[in-house]
């Protein structure tokens, strides 16, 4: 069979052809019909900063892209390339109908929205890694991340109005601003320095991550929560306003770091903050220029002592939860054994932070071996030991189980330790030895790398007493939520009579009365009626309680 064309010509296949991928090489040309028109502005996009395809494109288009560029410009297509990876299932299965563990993406989208689903892709794999796909990881995301998110913008959105924030004021230096907005200040302009090199590296997964971590653990888990009454009630003074330009900072920096990943939700985020504000001439977060890092706000050792607070606060609560002492009950002492000055101080100046976050009354900072209470002990570790010294092993470890006290503060202190086995010197490493401590009758005692905190457990009288305000702080907090009263309502307290609890009303009702804005707080014998709440302090304490607005 012959085709014939409309003039009555035969038709014959062209015998000379070229690879079909040549045609797709040709992109970069093709697109804006150069060299017909462009000419004289195509060295702007070409060559490409970067291209994105699977692996499988390796010998089609990312090879024709290049041949072409060079037999016509001496030149390379593009500068970088990210040859993405499969997305598989969550056992990390390739996906197909046949073994029905598809994932309808428009489902998922309809269901978690698709930042979230972006988020979720891009935090949990490198672009180039295969991704198991988790549509509980979405959902976790979404709750966490997102929600997180979401609600440090609502805790500041309700006080900002409250008080008429409006950004109207001058802009407090930063170097006049308390040490714990100098702290999240600096570790923003670190974020932006982080994020942008990221970007730049073409690196999304390390750039959202340390954004996700700036949100969750250090804006909201510990700025936000540690500066919670600066916020609350007060007079709109300096301290106030500085704490709303530094949270309003960070929300809005942290829109624009993101915005690249989670188009939507920042955009959202960024519009609703401008809207207030009017800081921005931009009516969008992507017409917004990228935000610029400030060396000069950058302090690492202030982050440094912000960081061991975190984590001795860390250590501590998870001391609390080994014996289930909830943090409302406040205990009386930590004692950490300073490995040199330069620790010791840095302790000492976050100390003041550490003691209110864990619920603590003191924290005992020792640095000379004979104070502290702690006994330490020492082993080997096997595994990283083992293969090194092989049958020298057994003297190995006889000699590193008769190190006194003195060496191993020595060894945390250096973080190596020389041994003689068979007349030759042998330099240990920290990392090749495990360190533990000795349990203390009325203590607990935790370890983390070369730093040790202990914990006095004993609950007196007093400490009890104090634990239960705070407990029945929380429940009437919760009482005021569930009436749907206003954060500035005053309200009046009926709580019934009860011996585990009378003494403790009456000493701490001060206390319990600035946290709830109680003008009255009263004992009664009896408190009927359905608008009076049963409430559960702990297991044995079961009382009611009445509030009513003033």
């Amino acid at each position: 069979i012959i085709l014939v064309s409309s003039s009555g010509k035969k038709m014959y296949r062209e015998p000379d052809l070229i690879d079909v991928w040549f045609d797709s090489g040709a992109m970069p040309f093709a697109q804006v019909h150069y060299p017909f028109q462009n000419k004289e502005n195509f060295g702007q996009i070409f060559p490409a900063d970067y291209i994105a395809e699977g692996v499988d494109q390796t010998r089609g288009w990312f090879f024709t892209l290049h041949a072409i560029a060079v037999m016509l410009f001496d030149s390379v297509s593009f500068k970088n390339i990210i040859s993405n990876g499969l997305v598989l299932d969550k056992d990390g299965s390739k996906m197909s109908k046949r073994l029905g563990n598809v994932v309808d993406p428009f489902e998922t989208i309809e269901t978690y929205g698709s930042d979230p689903l972006r988020w979720y892709m891009i935090t949990n794999a490198q672009p180039w890694d295969n991704l198991k796909f988790d549509v509980n990881g979405v959902d976790e995301v979404k709750r966490k991340f997102f929600g997180t998110l979401y609600n440090t913008y609502s805790f500041f959105a309700l006080y900002a109005n409250i008080d008429g924030f409006r950004y109207e004021e001058e802009e407090i230096p930063v170097e006049e601003r308390p040490e714990i907005d100098r702290w999240i200040i600096s570790l923003l302009n670190s974020l932006i320095k982080e994020v942008e090199e990221s970007y730049d590296n073409y690196e999304p997964t390390r750039a959202s991550r340390a954004i996700q971590n700036f949100i969750m653990d250090d804006l909201s888990n510990w700025y936000v929560r540690l500066n919670r009454k600066r916020y609350w009630g007060g007079e709109y003074s300096k301290d106030k306003i500085a704490a709303y330009q530094t949270l309003y900072a960070c929300l809005e920096t942290v829109a624009k770091l993101s915005a690249p990943i989670s188009p939507f939700y920042m955009d959202k985020l960024f519009v609703d903050l401008n809207k207030v504000t009017g800081k921005n001439n931009e009516e969008s977060v992507h017409f917004a220029f990228y935000p610029k890092w400030n060396v000069a706000f950058i302090d690492r050792d202030l982050e440094e002592k912000m960081a061991l607070a975190q984590k001795i606060s860390s250590m501590v609560l998870g001391l609390r939860r080994k014996v289930n002492i909830k943090v409302r009950q406040p205990l009386h002492k930590i004692s950490i054994p300073a490995i040199n000055f330069d620790q010791k101080e840095k302790i000492e100046a976050v100390k003041n932070i550490i003691l209110p976050e864990v619920n603590v009354k003191e924290l005992n900072i020792l640095l000379e071996e004979k104070e502290s209470l702690i006994v330490k002990k020492i082993k080997p570790n096997f595994k990283e030991l083992g293969p090194r010294f092989g049958k020298d092993m057994k003297q190995v470890a006889a000699q590193i189980g008769q190190l006194t006290q003195n060496d191993i503060n020595e060894l945390e202190r250096t973080g190596h330790f020389t041994l003689v086995i068979n007349g030759k010197n042998q330099d240990i490493k920290l990392s090749e030895i495990e360190i533990f401590n000795e349990d203390i009758p009325g203590w607990l005692v935790a370890n983390e790398g070369r730093l040790t905190v202990a914990l006095d457990v004993n609950i007196t009288g007093d400490l009890r007493e104090e634990g239960i305000a705070r407990e029945l702080v929380n429940r009437i907090q919760n009482l005021r939520k569930d009436r749907g009263f206003d954060v500035t309502d005053k309200i009046k307290i009926l709580i019934e009579k009860n011996q585990e609890i009378n003494s403790a009303v009456t000493k701490h009702s001060g206390y319990i009365g600035s946290q709830t804005l109680a003008t009255d707080i009263d004992l009664v014998e009896n408190l009927p009626g359905s608008d009076a709440k049963a409430i559960e302090l702990d297991e044995k304490i079961k009382i009611r309680i009445k509030i009513a607005k003033n």
